[in-house]
């Protein structure tokens, strides 16, 4: 008998998120835990069940569900929701999808998904919680720390650092040997040519700094 898991989050990330277990096969999705919109347990979303919010996760792992996976593109509350997650006694599952390519002495923490069509290279490092999203490429020994969201077709050079729950928008393009710091989202589009520091904004071509805490 398969494990059951549920899958925090019940939009947009979330039909990725659960595509991908399906096609892994590993588990039985018992389905979702939607605690921003407490009103829609017991409704049905993709196909599963609606579980309720966190009050709901003591029933759950009584009733056999022992692993989740947070399907939230926000990267604090990812991260925030995972910690709660595994204090209530839940395992963090890890998806990757089929295909994806997975280059040789690859860690990628517990909690993290990575997306159809993804590419991370040889020795790269990925953090728990992380999201590798549709067709974005992870270079040669990049460190990518825990809680970050690399959207989908990002493409970063070798050797680059991105901080924990930081967030690298769509299509952006980030050179080699640059250093993200925590926290800092930079925006769609965007060509990354310089450090950037934590709890910035950036954007643009070249990417320029618009914000700092």
């Amino acid at each position: 008998m398969k494990n059951k898991i549920a899958i925090w989050g019940a939009s947009g990330h979330a039909l990725v998120v659960s595509d991908i277990i399906r096609l892994l096969g590993e588990f039985d999705i018992a389905g979702y835990i939607d605690d921003a919109n407490l009103g829609r347990m017991g409704g049905e979303f993709n196909g599963y069940p609606i579980l309720g919010g966190k009050d709901e996760l003591a029933n759950l792992i009584n009733n056999g569900v022992n692993s989740v996976i947070i399907a939230i593109g926000d990267c604090n509350v990812r991260a925030n929701i995972a910690h709660y997650a595994e204090s209530a006694g839940l395992k963090l599952a890890t998806a990757i999808h089929p295909k994806a390519i997975i280059g040789t002495n690859v860690n990628i923490g517990a909690g993290s998904v990575v997306a159809a069509g993804a590419v991370i290279n040889p020795n790269a490092e990925i953090g728990k919680n992380v999201i590798i999203n549709t067709s974005a490429i992870v270079e040669h020994e990049c460190i990518i720390g825990d809680g970050a969201h690399i959207c989908p077709g990002v493409n970063l050079a070798g050797n680059v650092k991105i901080g924990n729950n930081s967030w690298v928008g769509i299509g952006s393009t980030i050179i080699e040997n640059i250093n993200i710091g925590h926290d800092v989202m930079i925006g769609a589009g965007s060509v990354v040519l310089r450090d950037i520091p934590n709890g910035s904004v950036a954007f643009g071509i070249p990417a320029a700094i618009r914000q700092k805490e």
